[in-house]
């Protein structure tokens, strides 16, 4: 059946159940493309990637891309990040959508951390300059100095939960599944809110590529919005591997990320810019021209 179906290889995040919608429901195949997930990636990304709050940007953009660019096509990321690694040579933002992410920080149950201001210059942990990173600063800025803010690198997504309940951190920026895993787990929210996520690819890519792979997600949406309790044992495909032994109880699981078949526009590229650049997190980009680092559907 694939010999006449077009091959993509992705990379998702995990931070969405639209991919395993499309991958379950055949909407993949039925848009005439097979689909190769790069697991190895994916569970790369969930790793602990890094160690200090300072690890050199290249080190972990190698760490973090290295298996994505050497297999992949397509993935996303959040919107800063991803025109940061855009405008650094890496790949380009897709201009014809974006989606929605739910993110977190969390303490233990027992934390005398009560509202964002108790963060100040704690130690939070993030994954370095990934979504986890942006948005804390993103949604901390509305509560602290950025001076006070204090973003600690333990890289990847389920790392980040571990060392929460391990004590290693004492505060965690947490993005889908591991937040609705932490609320399983009896951690506690001290500031909830949403960013915004950009889908990425290399120069490998072509609309005949992206359009039915787009086409595909956007079916996937449209059947969450459906029937989201049929579709959230799903989230099994996105624990990150050190917690695959824990039983899950998914039914209370939220439904992540959302797709939104809408394009970024040039407002929001120069807001997302302006903030990187405050942050001083865009110091590795040559590149700050939209329509030289994003790519449009023809």
């Amino acid at each position: 059946m694939t010999e006449n179906l077009t091959r993509v290889e992705a990379t998702p995040t995990g931070m969405r159940l639209t991919d395993w919608v499309a991958r379950e429901e055949g909407f993949f195949a039925s848009e005439g493309i097979d689909v190769h997930v790069n697991w190895a990636a994916l569970h790369h990304q969930q790793a602990k990637v890094g160690t200090t709050a300072d690890t050199d940007y290249e080190d972990i953009a190698q760490l973090r891309l290295g298996q994505f660019f050497s297999k992949s096509e397509l993935t996303s990321a959040c919107a800063w990040g991803g025109i940061c690694m855009a405008g650094a040579g890496m790949g380009h933002i897709v201009r014809d959508v974006h989606g929605v992410s739910p993110c977190g920080i969390y303490v233990r149950p027992d934390s005398k951390i009560k509202e964002p201001k108790d963060l100040a210059d704690v130690g939070i942990a993030v994954g370095l300059r990934a979504g986890s990173h942006f948005s804390a600063l993103h949604h901390l800025e509305k509560h602290l100095p950025l001076d006070r803010i204090n973003a600690v690198n333990h890289g990847g997504f389920g790392a980040r939960l571990e060392a929460l309940l391990s004590g290693e951190a004492e505060a965690a920026s947490l993005l889908p599944p591991q937040n609705y895993m932490a609320d399983q787990l009896g951690m506690r929210a001290v500031l909830k809110g949403e960013f915004t996520i950009a889908w990425w690819v290399t120069g490998e890519i072509s609309d005949d590529k992206l359009q039915p792979y787009l086409k595909a997600i956007g079916r996937a949406e449209a059947a969450l919005d459906a029937d989201l309790e049929r579709y959230l044992p799903l989230w099994k495909y996105s624990i990150p591997p050190e917690f695959e032994d824990r039983t899950w109880d998914f039914s209370r699981f939220g439904r992540g990320e959302r797709f939104v078949n809408e394009a970024f526009s040039q407002d929001q590229f120069d807001e997302f810019l302006s903030q990187a650049h405050r942050w001083g997190l865009d110091n590795h980009m040559t590149e700050r021209d939209f329509d030289k680092i994003s790519y449009a559907l023809s």
